[in-house]
């Protein structure tokens, strides 16, 4: 199937709500991690999002320029390729965005789009995120306003953070503490700012103790129960009942009744990236540890090629990745769960 248009990833949103299932964001950084994440979503039989961050866009762009709007760009076109091989719909989301990196990532690309828009084609992304979370809320706020009317002029939906995660993400750092949690006031205030949809279609990643990384059971305090408060506190402000679609963020290594508790109370987009990383890597390790002899050219020896050929290790990556997804779209309910 093609990538997602703007009305398809809207019925994708739509689904998961009110199935109460979300969609495994994957992180990728190469044509090999996208292909990783296509093939897991299609044997998972579950529509997906793949995500690129700065720092993937970056080295997308080549170590040479280090350009991020190239690098996302493109990888976006090849994905609009190579989907179409894939059963599944697939929506293309740029991850966190700081304030300092929105003129060299965000900007250009809801600019690129809307240009795609006015020249009736479709935008080449579904969703951007502008990550204000180490900005004051006041400000973070005023700046999602803008970018919102952007991405609505481009047919795209934004995804905010309004609070911290914890962890560290592509340089952006919160302190594990008790600022990681998202308060009714502001989720009210939030939506005072960006409205209900009205205004453009919105994804809140609110925080609820979520922490990027991975982390052994019991380091972090999950609270998904919070989310409930939120869309409990703005329907009795706003009358509009569930009005968020949220995002989980920081979710490498939750339980699965802290998945499952998140579900119920409207999260419709889950982030995974380190898990990801890590099953595309140590079959790699795996490989290179058992053919050191092959991979290398040791004691005057000439290696083996078929050991040390990218495409060997490389298929081992991808099958890894793959699976890797699939227990992600199991866990969220999204496996069998595609449009047909």
């Amino acid at each position: 199937m093609p990538i997602a248009t703007p009305e398809v990833y809207n019925e994708m949103l739509d689904r998961a709500k009110a199935g109460k299932f979300a969609y495994p964001a994957i992180n990728v950084t190469s044509s090999q991690t996208l292909n990783a994440a296509l093939r897991g979503f299609a044997e998972a039989e579950s529509d997906g999002i793949v995500q690129i961050s700065t720092g993937g866009a970056e080295f997308l762009g080549g170590q040479y320029s280090k350009d991020m709007v190239t690098g996302a760009v493109a990888l976006a076109e090849y994905a609009h390729i190579i989907a179409e091989k894939y059963p599944v719909n697939i929506a293309l989301h740029t991850d966190h965005c700081p304030k300092d990196k929105l003129d060299g990532y965000v900007r250009p690309l809801l600019a690129l789009s809307e240009e795609r828009v006015k020249a009736g084609r479709n935008p080449l992304f579904q969703s951007h995120m502008w990550d204000g979370s180490a900005e004051t809320l006041a400000d973070n706020l005023e700046i999602a306003q803008e970018l919102l009317e952007q991405a609505r002029r481009a047919n795209i939906i934004l995804e905010v953070e309004i609070t911290p995660t914890g962890g560290e993400e592509d340089g952006v750092t919160h302190e594990i503490n008790d600022s990681l949690y998202t308060t009714v006031d502001d989720a009210i205030r939030t939506v005072e700012a960006l409205g209900l949809g009205e205004k453009g279609r919105y994804l809140l990643a609110a925080s609820f103790g979520n922490v990027h990384g991975v982390y052994k059971p019991g380091n972090v305090v999950l609270r998904p129960e919070l989310l409930k408060e939120l869309n409990d506190g703005v329907a009795a402000k706003f009358g509009k009942q569930s009005p968020f679609d949220f995002v989980f963020h920081g979710g490498s290594g939750s339980s699965e009744e802290e998945i499952l508790t998140a579900l119920e109370n409207g999260v419709v987009k889950m982030n995974i990236d380190t898990d990801t990383q890590y099953a595309f890597t140590r079959p790699v390790a795996g490989h290179m540890f058992a053919h050191y002899d092959g991979v290398l050219k040791i004691d005057g020896e000439v290696g083996d090629k078929k050991a040390y050929d990218p495409r060997t290790w490389g298929k081992l990556a991808e099958a890894s990745m793959a699976a890797r997804v699939v227990v992600a779209a199991n866990n969220l309910r999204s496996a069998g769960n595609k449009m047909k």
